[in-house]
């Protein structure tokens, strides 16, 4: 299956526009999510590991107590694309009634 290429600055925009808290920062689609304790925090990133694997596109994240940092960039497109919106989209299902 072919990679999708980076998405132009009006498509990053319009995606940021439906991305509930999520950021421009550096190049990269952006979010940090809060939880109520780390044992939350964790189970989030769980269920969002699933949802990258399954993808074949990994964040770069961390993790401090109950605070999850994201980035999302296509590393081999050099960019934001449909790939990392997707991601976006499934790490804010992931996050459904944990936050």
């Amino acid at each position: 299956m072919a990679r999708p290429g980076p998405l132009d600055a009006r498509a990053v925009q319009a995606a940021l526009d439906e991305l509930d808290g999520w950021s421009l920062r550096d190049g990269k689609l952006h979010r940090s999510f809060r939880f109520a304790d780390f044992r939350t925090a964790f189970a989030f990133m769980t269920r969002a590991a699933f949802a990258a694997e399954a993808m074949d596109h990994h964040p770069d994240w961390s993790n401090v107590y109950d605070r999850v940092d994201v980035d999302l960039v296509t590393h081999d497109a050099g960019a934001i694309t449909e790939l990392d919106v997707e991601l976006a989209r499934r790490m804010q299902e992931a996050a459904l009634g944990l936050v």
